[in-house]
């Protein structure tokens, strides 16, 4: 019977640096997942440089793009362009990144295994294609359809969003349009917007929002397309997918098992952005699990109240703006265009703020301002704001 110090369950951002900084450590990895690589997923692809900072390497060798402006509307009016001064994102594709980060983590000296089945998953191992394979601890980080979460009792009520994306090849739009500029769309579609992102080769266009806007998702994107110009019949790829967040009090980790990114629920959930959650998420459980590997803790419990603690400030605010934005559209969406809301944005994008309500000056009145929006609508981003202090101190 084979035998690791730790067993991740999916290669995707959050699983393969998990793996990586894991592995790099010492521990004896095992890396697996059910797809075959190089393989794609629907994602806008769009790392932004707060997520960069989270990665012990540089990803330069798939990123198809730099971004350092970006173009926002309200229901397709004229559009504000902001930026121009620093980077923001890394446009790639999953197809790319994915296999890069496998790659990093099998340098570092973990054991990676594709297109195999996984099976009866606990925290002292699971079976990969039918045979058992031994664990100390184990990484659930199979996404928003994985199993890890139900098997280890983990996760919870979640919140869902939807999202349906293709791709315009450069000979269907004007590339120089979109040089160095993503396009944000607000008001459109309740729960979410529309976008446009450039890419190597090709623009990525989508629409998201809530859950119960998929039975309409098609005719967003439809009319998304008409309002830029685009011809929806020469889009290539259209998929569909489902985004997830958790609620506040849903459990992520146990004594020897924890969840990492997107099967997690670890979301912005204002843009939707996966890729920061999963580089910090898989920092942290990296982090406890080799103190756990070592006999300093005796539980991995102690990394759901580091994430909650990095992460909550942010994800009440996400809430606070993402609920405001559902509710009173035209004067959030105005306070984001704003040179002020620009600010902030920005430097959000960069991870220069780690805590919105501690903002100083002007950028920090317009974020009050937001705040004093969202108590109008119930407030929701305060038990994420609060539920850190709630989590257990220690294992």
């Amino acid at each position: 019977m084979e035998r690791f110090d730790a067993i991740v369950v999916g290669a995707g951002p959050a699983g393969s640096t998990s793996a990586f900084r894991l592995a790099h450590a010492g521990a004896r990895v095992l890396l697996v997942d059910k797809a075959t690589f190089p393989r794609d997923k629907p994602c806008g692809g769009g790392v932004t440089v707060r997520a960069l900072r989270e990665l012990p390497f540089d990803i330069q060798p798939v990123a198809e793009h730099d971004v350092n402006r970006m173009e926002f509307s309200f229901r397709g009016h004229r559009g504000f362009r902001r930026g121009g001064r620093v980077l923001l994102a890394h446009m790639t594709q999953r197809r790319h990144l994915d296999r890069f980060l496998v790659e990093r983590a099998v340098d570092a000296g973990a054991v990676f295994r594709d297109g195999v089945k996984v099976s009866d998953i606990t925290e002292k191992g699971t079976r990969v294609d039918g045979n058992w394979v031994d664990a100390e601890l184990l990484i659930g980080a199979d996404g928003v359809n994985g199993a890890s979460a139900r098997a280890l009792g983990l996760g919870g009520s979640n919140v869902y969003a939807v999202a349906l994306e293709g791709n315009l090849p450069h000979d269907a739009v004007d590339p120089e349009r979109w040089r160095g500029t993503v396009m944000l769309e607000f008001g459109s579609i309740a729960g979410g917007y529309c976008w446009i992102f450039p890419k190597g080769n090709h623009v990525n266009v989508g629409v998201g929002g809530w859950e119960s806007e998929g039975p309409r998702l098609r005719e967003h994107f439809k009319a998304f397309c008409r309002r830029y110009g685009f011809d929806y019949a020469q889009v290539e790829g259209l998929r569909g997918y489902r985004l997830v967040a958790r609620r506040p009090g849903s459990a992520f980790a146990g004594t020897q098992a924890l969840l990492v990114g997107d099967a997690a629920g670890l979301i912005d959930p204002l843009w939707g952005d996966g890729m920061s959650a999963a580089f910090l998420s898989s920092r942290v459980a990296a982090a406890v699990a080799l103190d756990f590997l070592a006999g300093e803790i005796s539980s991995l419990k102690l990394y759901e109240r580091k994430v909650l603690a990095e992460l909550g400030p942010m994800s009440g605010f996400g809430w606070d703006a993402k609920l405001a934005l559902d509710r009173i559209p035209r004067t959030v969406a105005a306070a984001v265009i704003s040179p002020l809301g620009w600010i902030i944005v920005e430097k959000m994008m960069r991870g220069e703020i780690q805590d919105p309500g501690a903002e100083r000056g002007l950028p920090g009145m317009v974020i009050r301002g937001l705040q004093a929006a969202a108590r109008r609508v119930g407030w929701p981003g305060e038990s994420y704001r609060t539920e850190p202090d709630l989590a257990p101190h220690s294992a």
